[in-house]
């Protein structure tokens, strides 16, 4: 017996049995009547650990990270940590890995220890069949779940995302008007987050008319030098590329030693673009021309989210923020 057995039967929205068993005081006398007469018939006893029941907690959030050497992941990790600590909560810190089971051992870890919800930090924890992602769903019963830049519906499941599509949708679109015409795509995953981006490469092409064609976009590991490498190799086979844009500045990282290799200069031969405007953007020479993914703004937005879930109230399950283009020295648009 739990919450949402609660909710079913009197006919009312989880916040509003939240907001009744917390004592908030937005609630008609007739609903919380209502509710209370639902839960004695339902023989319901609130779980102890559940601040949003405004009853005793453990103070604790779960946080799943896949990979901590990550420079994205292990920026959005602090901005989460650090807003989490603002508002007297401390967290457990899994780095599960990409291994599915790993994942689902992480999170029963994590419920074990009686956490109040679970962030869930990257799109890499969605799985391409949704049967995979029945584990999350699962523990969206008992607390909730919150998505930094991974979109899986569910309720208790609440997602904050950066706007991917249209960010790669601009820097493409301004790279094309500016007269590039062998723009090369480099990514390193079919995630949520990686298929917005594609996504947003490709209509960009077609708003302007071009042809799509498969081998400018390639996927490869989110390394430099296997960026490099693979822009090489294209490159010695005959591909005219005056324009590389990129899903992790990392890539572009990798198109820089492959443009100064190739004695290519940058920007007037060959753009490149990275993304997630990280360290990397401006340790690089020249400096790189990065998308900012307001990586602190997601995280920041998520934690105040979920504190006003623990409060009662009700908030959207989906959350979009848009991203900046930083223009540097390796684009001239």
């Amino acid at each position: 017996m739990n919450i949402y057995d609660v909710s079913e039967k009197a006919g009312v929205s989880i916040a509003t049995v939240s907001r009744v068993l917390n004592g908030n005081p937005n609630v008609s006398e007739q609903t919380k009547n209502k509710v209370l007469a639902v839960m004695e018939e339902l023989g319901y006893t609130p779980n102890i650990f559940a601040r949003g029941l405004g009853l005793n907690t453990m103070k604790t959030i779960g946080i799943m990270c896949t990979d901590s050497s990550d420079i994205y992941l292990a920026n959005a990790v602090y901005y989460t940590e650090h807003e989490l600590r603002s508002h007297d909560y401390d967290s457990i810190l899994c780095c599960t890995g990409y291994d599915l089971e790993n994942k689902k051992k992480s999170l029963e870890l994590l419920l074990s220890k009686r956490v109040d919800a679970i962030i869930m930090v990257g799109s890499k924890f969605l799985e391409p069949k949704l049967e995979d992602n029945a584990y999350i769903i699962a523990a969206s019963a008992q607390l909730p779940i919150m998505l930094v830049n991974g979109f899986l519906e569910g309720e208790n499941i609440f997602c904050t995302l950066c706007d991917d599509f249209h960010a790669i949708y601009g820097i493409t679109d301004k790279l094309i008007q500016s007269g590039r015409q062998s723009l090369l795509y480099l990514y390193t995953s079919n995630s949520y987050s990686g298929a917005r981006k594609r996504e947003g490469y490709l209509a960009a092409l077609s708003h302007n008319s071009m042809p799509v064609r498969d081998q400018y976009m390639q996927m490869c590991k989110k390394d430099i030098k296997d960026a490099r490498d693979t822009i090489t190799r294209l490159y010695r086979d005959g591909m005219q590329i005056d324009s590389v844009i990129t899903s992790d500045d990392s890539l572009a990282v990798g198109a820089l030693k492959f443009a100064l290799h190739n004695h290519i200069s940058v920007p007037e031969d060959i753009c490149i673009a990275g993304y997630n405007n990280s360290i990397l953007a401006t340790c690089a020479e020249p400096e790189l021309t990065s998308i900012d993914t307001k990586v602190k703004a997601l995280c920041v937005n998520t934690v105040n989210t979920l504190m006003r879930i623990f409060d009662g109230y009700n908030v959207p399950s989906r959350t979009m923020i848009s991203a900046d283009i930083i223009y540097r020295k390796t684009t001239n648009i």
